[in-house]
């Protein structure tokens, strides 16, 4: 089953973080991605660019609203995300408490949803 780990943090931790502790940093992440890949369970995975290049769209009166920005300002927010292939969720949430990022912000784990999980929602 595939689950998405989604990588929360602050956005400036990076940018106050030394030299040294950014290599470290960038090691951590490198290391396990290797990991996931041996395990044969890694499908994808990216770091995503700051919070304020993202947009947001809605539909408001079905018309679409453009608006620069994420949706929500919070004090951490999603950095990144690695898509996972694993049998159940215990090994998800094992996967998710080895990742460098759980040690600067959270970890959120949540199920791909697949048409087998709800004939209802098929198209």
């Amino acid at each position: 089953m595939q689950y998405l780990l989604m990588i929360y943090s602050a956005e400036t931790g990076w940018d106050q973080m030394t030299d040294a502790e950014r290599q470290q940093g960038a090691a951590a992440y490198q290391a396990y991605t290797e990991s996931l890949t041996k395990a044969g369970a890694l499908v994808g995975a990216n770091r995503l660019q700051h919070s304020n290049s993202a947009t947001t769209v809605r539909l408001v009166d079905g018309k679409p609203q453009v608006l620069d920005g994420p949706f929500s300002d919070s004090k951490e927010q999603l950095a990144g995300y690695y898509l996972i292939d694993v049998p159940n969720l215990d090994a998800a949430l094992a996967w998710a408490s080895r990742c460098p990022g759980a040690a600067h912000g959270l970890i959120e784990v949540r199920p791909v949803w697949t048409a087998s999980h709800d004939s209802r929602h098929t198209a």
